[in-house]
C-alpha cells in the first residue's frame, strides 16, 4: 500500500512550478484564482514536507533553491502526466491548455503578438491568454509573466532570449501637415516643426525617444506613453512623429519624412526563464509569434 504521507502534495508541487514560472506570489494567485496568503501557506507546507526551503528571496524576486529545482522537475512530470490523462479522458487529441501570460510593447503586441495568439487559440481552444501591454527593457526582477517581448539592447543574465525580428522606426507626417508647414529637406529642419513622440520622463527604452535620436529640439511637441495616441496625433496633423514603420505600413495618410537620411533599426526579442520555456504553452506561443512575423516580413522591412 502506498504511504501518501511520505510524498509531498502534487498540488503544492504544481503551485511551486507556477511560482518558478511567474516569480511573484500575487501573479500566481491571480493565475490560480486564489490568494497570496494561500500560495505562501502551500509553499511553506511543501518546504516542511521536503525538509528544506524550495524558494529564496533575492533582489530579483523569488528564486529556486537546489531543492526547489529538484521539486520543479518532479512537478513538470506531474503536469505532463495530468495533461495527458485529461486529454485521454476528454477524448481530445489536443494536449495544449492552461494559461500563458505575455508582456509586450503595445504597438508590436497589437500588430503581431495578438494575431499570432488568436490563431493559436483557434487551434487550441483550451488555451487561455493574458497579454499585458508594456514598453520596457527586460525586467530583471521576476515579472509575473511567462514570456516578455522586449525592444532594444537587453541584459538578460537571468533569462534566456530568443531573437524575433528587427524593425524600423522612421519619421512620418500627414499630407495635410506637410502642405501647411512644408516638408523638411534636412534633419536640421526638424527644429522648425512640431514633433510627436513618447513622454521622455516615462520612457524605459531610450532608443524609442526623441532625446536619443540626435534630432534637433522641435518648435513644440506632443508626447504620449501610448504609441496608438502618437499614431493618431500624426494622422490628425499634430506634427512629425517617430513611429514604427509597421504601424503605418500601406496607409497613405502617413508620408515618410527624410526617408533617405533618418531611420533607426531596433531588435525585438522574447525573454523567459528556463522554467517557463519548458512549458508547452509558452513554446507554442513563441512558435506562433515567429510564424506571424515570418508571414508578414515585408511590413517590418519597410
Amino acid at each position: 500500500m502506498v504511504d501518501f504521507k511520505r510524498f509531498p502534495s502534487p498540488e503544492d508541487l504544481l503551485i511551486l512550478l507556477t511560482v518558478a514560472r511567474l516569480g511573484r506570489f500575487n501573479a500566481v494567485a491571480e493565475a490560480l484564482e486564489t490568494t497570496h496568503t494561500t500560495i505562501s501557506r502551500r509553499i511553506l507546507a511543501l518546504d516542511k514536507r521536503l525538509g528544506g526551503r524550495t524558494l529564496e528571496r533575492t533582489p530579483h524576486g523569488w528564486e529556486l533553491t537546489e531543492l526547489g529545482n529538484q521539486a520543479v522537475r518532479a512537478a513538470e512530470i506531474i503536469e505532463d502526466s495530468l495533461g495527458a490523462l485529461t486529454t485521454t479522458l476528454a477524448n481530445d487529441a489536443d494536449p495544449l491548455s492552461g494559461l500563458v501570460r505575455i508582456s509586450t510593447p503595445d504597438g508590436f503586441g497589437a500588430a503581431f503578438v495578438a494575431p499570432a495568439l488568436i490563431k493559436l487559440q483557434r487551434e487550441h481552444p483550451k488555451l487561455n491568454v493574458e497579454m499585458i501591454s508594456v514598453t520596457r527593457k527586460i525586467n530583471q526582477n521576476r515579472s509575473g509573466v511567462d514570456l516578455e517581448i522586449v525592444v532594444g539592447p537587453i541584459d538578460a543574465s537571468r533569462a534566456q532570449t530568443i531573437f524575433l525580428t528587427n524593425y524600423f522606426i522612421r519619421l512620418y507626417a500627414s499630407p495635410e501637415y506637410l502642405a501647411v508647414r512644408g516638408t523638411p529637406e534636412a534633419v536640421d529642419d526638424i527644429k522648425n516643426h512640431n514633433f510627436v513622440s513618447y513622454v521622455e520622463s516615462s520612457l524605459q527604452v531610450a532608443e524609442l525617444g526623441h532625446r536619443s535620436s540626435q534630432l534637433p529640439e522641435p518648435t513644440a511637441s506632443f508626447q504620449s506613453t501610448s504609441i496608438f495616441a502618437q499614431v493618431e496625433a500624426v494622422r490628425r496633423h499634430s506634427g512629425i512623429g517617430l513611429l514604427p514603420s509597421f504601424m503605418v505600413w500601406g496607409r497613405p495618410e502617413f508620408v515618410p519624412v527624410l526617408p533617405d537620411s533618418f531611420h533607426r533599426e531596433l531588435p525585438i526579442r522574447a525573454a523567459a526563464r528556463a522554467e517557463s520555456l519548458r512549458s508547452m504553452a509558452v513554446r507554442a506561443a513563441i512558435v506562433a509569434i515567429r510564424h506571424e512575423i515570418s508571414e508578414r516580413r515585408s511590413e517590418l522591412a519597410a
